[in-house]
């Protein structure tokens, strides 16, 4: 009878097949995937001037979205809530002078959505500044 301890090997890991699969799948991900350049909008934040603000060639185009939605362009209602209408009466005042900045007011209770389709069609319309009217709720405190 044996009853010396036997030597107890330790098992090997072979890494090499791991790292290789590793290896392959992120060669794979890196192939597959796809940079796309998404549309953005680019803010410009405001800052103080001691200039005077440049003169503007024709009347400035105020867009309101009310509480339920509705669009009035500088206080006209509009006929309805569509892209297409806002883009006209926007074209109309316009005409083709697009230097002239574009304020889009909203009620706090309006959607996000009709804001945002407001800034689209303004962008698509090629205005090159879009101004958001901001209230300062006097109740309102920060943090």
């Amino acid at each position: 009878m044996n009853l010396r301890p036997s030597s107890h090997e330790e098992p090997d890991l072979n890494l090499t097949s791991l790292i290789d699969v590793v290896l392959l799948l992120l060669i794979f991900f890196m192939v597959s995937t796809t940079f796309v350049d998404e549309s953005r909008i680019e803010l410009q934040l405001p800052q103080a001037s001691t200039e005077a603000p440049p003169q503007m060639k024709s009347a400035p185009i105020e867009v309101t979205i009310t509480a339920s939605g509705e669009y009035r362009v500088n206080g006209k209602t509009l006929l309805n809530n569509s892209p297409a209408t806002l883009s006209a009466a926007i074209s109309k005042l316009a005409g083709q002078e697009r230097d002239n900045p574009v304020t889009i007011r909203a009620d706090a209770r309006t959607t996000h959505q009709s804001v945002v389709t407001a800034m689209d069609v303004v962008g698509r319309l090629g205005f090159r500044g879009i101004n958001m009217a901001t209230i300062n709720d006097p109740g309102a405190t920060t943090p």
